[in-house]
């Protein structure tokens, strides 16, 4: 391992997706991260397609460059060697319903008795407190909860969950940042802590725009499709055979805009003259500019807006974005070789480091792949 987090030992006693996702950005910076599972099951995302033969892509995705560790937590054999890995581990990661590993013994009181400078991060769908704290919690709760689909889809609309699970994924980013700050501390005060977070709060913390304006204005945010709330144009209009993103921030790019759709009359025109009165005045905003993106492809109105320094980009399926020549360029896309399934193609990690490169380092691991050597290695047996 060679990233910034290179000698970092991680008990990951996470499953699913909030949890692995925020161990698996730990990996990916060079943490030795164990993910330990129930004998003969494991994470229940290994049985979640689709599937390269017997490799599910899903668990692959957010469990690579772990080790597995099979270990019977319910079990006082399976008790007692947590101890004594937690004794040796610098942080450990769990996401299951609060009250869960105190049931087993495994309480961050009960382990920072054996290791002070343990890090212990909790994260559940609605943090260790609140009336809501022991209810299960899956993305699509969240989303609801949080207001997040009250405000995605088109006006009018029914409401939409956003197209991936940003529930889960804003609690292991928060959840990750917690781990490094907590690490931080521990390098001024020598002394471990415990950290926790609920997905209910993550997604508010994401939700601050939408909240920020209910409380200066008390008008209830709805879905405005592909609009932004504050600026116009800033959306997607209909092209001669697809969609054109047309994000003008500023008024000199709606300037360079009417000349580039040849409208100069439009910026002449008093009721689109500033940001605010194209706001007021948007249905008919829209209503000449999509009259003018249908008459050429979307291709046309992207060189022609680059062109004109004007914000804008097709809108990709995910089979056109992984071939992007910025995200080629950017090497956004890696092979991890599967002793099973074969080179399998991943998303990359985000960060670059100068000195400490991050990167992907191996596949997912097999159920209890490497419990022999992670015994050895921590435990000496």
């Amino acid at each position: 391992m060679t990233g910034p987090l290179a000698g970092l030992r991680v008990l990951d006693f996470t499953w699913f997706l909030s949890g692995p996702y925020a161990t698996m950005i730990l990996a990916d910076l060079g943490a030795d991260v164990v993910k330990v599972e129930a004998p003969g099951r494991g994470d229940p995302s290994r049985k979640a397609g689709p599937f390269i033969g017997e490799l599910s892509a899903y668990f692959l995705s957010i469990n690579r460059g772990k080790r597995s560790l099979e270990l019977d937590l319910k079990s006082e054999a399976g008790q007692y060697t947590t101890l004594e890995l937690a004794g040796q581990a610098d942080v450990l990661v769990e996401n299951f319903v609060p009250g869960t590993m105190a049931g087993w013994g495994l309480d961050y009181d009960t382990l920072a008795a054996h290791n002070p400078r343990l890090i212990y991060a909790a994260c559940s769908g609605f943090g260790q407190t609140g009336p809501r704290a022991e209810q299960l919690a899956f993305d699509a709760i969240i989303q609801a909860l949080a207001g997040t689909m009250s405000i995605t889809g088109q006006p009018d609309g029914e409401p939409v969950r956003v197209g991936y699970s940003v529930g889960d994924l804003a609690a292991g980013l928060f959840l990750s940042i917690g781990v490094l700050a907590a690490l931080e501390s521990r390098h001024r005060t020598g002394r471990g802590q415990y950290l926790e977070l609920g997905m209910l709060d993550a997604q508010l913390a994401l939700l601050e725009n939408a909240f920020s304006r209910y409380f200066a204005t008390g008008q209830v945010p709805g879905p405005l499709g592909s609009r932004h709330p504050l600026i116009a144009p800033f959306q997607a209009f209909p092209t001669k055979d697809g969609h054109v993103v047309v994000a003008a921030g500023t008024e000199a790019q709606w300037g360079r805009l009417c000349q580039v759709i040849d409208r100069a009359d439009l910026a002449a025109d008093e009721r689109f003259a500033t940001n605010s009165a194209r706001r007021e005045n948007l249905p008919s905003l829209v209503e000449e500019l999509t009259g003018g993106f249908r008459r050429e492809s979307t291709a046309t109105w992207v060189a022609l807006l680059n062109a004109g320094e004007i914000p804008c980009a097709p809108i990709q399926t995910i089979a056109e974005s992984a071939v992007d020549p910025q995200v080629i360029a950017r090497n956004m896309i890696v092979e991890v070789d599967d002793p099973q399934a074969g080179p399998q193609r991943v998303v990359n990690t985000p960060l670059r480091f100068s000195d400490t490169p991050a990167a992907v380092t191996r596949s997912a691991p097999g159920l209890g792949e490497h419990s022999t050597d992670i015994l050895q290695e921590w435990l000496g047996r």
